[in-house]
């Protein structure tokens, strides 16, 4: 514990930081992900906005990007980050990678959440000539909302995972904290303590997630 005592004040930026990157990642990629996952379930055939030229091209899309492991599409986005925040290292290069694969797994949670949705909900709502913007906005998106929540809250707690990763290449958080501090300088207990905090922070956001969840799908 002698050697975590003078590292608390970077431990607490590492905190901050995390917050900041994971924050930003799951606001960017979680509207990427609900505009993607969106079109996914309206262009579907049968849908809302059957289109089945769009649904095979965001289909083929999501397939290709989504397995990546993220330290491969880390490296592999460096340039197209490099060209949107001008630096392929950083915190900045780190939130739009992480944005980017956040989107592409996000869209499929969306979507299976979306398709939960009873289609009688949605075929009364066109029986009443509803029209189709309303019906997402108004019937498809708050029926899916409970699931939705917890889908988001399992992304935030992936992105906590994948911006731990993102230490090795130059990102800020507890996962430059630990590799920096703890491993390269061969001390446990440093690394251990950002482990505890990672902990602590998933557990405190997956209480909140489930909980919400739990109060609109009780509405």
């Amino acid at each position: 514990m002698e050697d975590l005592i003078p590292l608390t004040p970077q431990l607490w930026t590492a905190v901050g930081e995390t917050l900041w990157i994971v924050g930003l990642s799951l606001l960017f990629g979680g509207i990427g992900g609900l505009l993607i996952g969106l079109g996914l379930y309206t262009t579907r055939s049968g849908a809302l906005l059957a289109n089945r030229a769009v649904f095979g091209l965001l289909n083929v899309l999501v397939n290709i990007f989504r397995p990546i492991p993220f330290i491969i599409f880390l490296a592999a986005a460096q340039p197209l980050a490099r060209s949107v925040t001008g630096s392929g290292i950083g915190n900045n290069a780190i939130i739009f990678t992480l944005s980017l694969a956040a989107a592409f797994g996000i869209s499929r949670i969306v979507e299976q959440n979306l398709l939960t949705v009873q289609p009688g909900v949605i075929e009364a709502a066109r029986s009443v000539g509803a029209g189709r913007r309303r019906i997402i906005a108004t019937i498809l998106i708050p029926e899916a909302l409970g699931p939705l929540i917890l889908g988001y809250t399992y992304i935030f707690v992936a992105l906590v995972d994948m911006s731990a990763v993102a230490g090795y290449v130059g990102g800020g958080g507890l996962g430059n904290f630990a590799i920096q501090y703890g491993y390269r300088q061969f001390n446990p207990v440093v690394t251990w303590a950002a482990v505890a905090v990672i902990i602590v922070l998933v557990q405190l956001v997956q209480f909140l997630g489930n909980q919400t969840a739990r109060k609109v799908l009780r509405r």
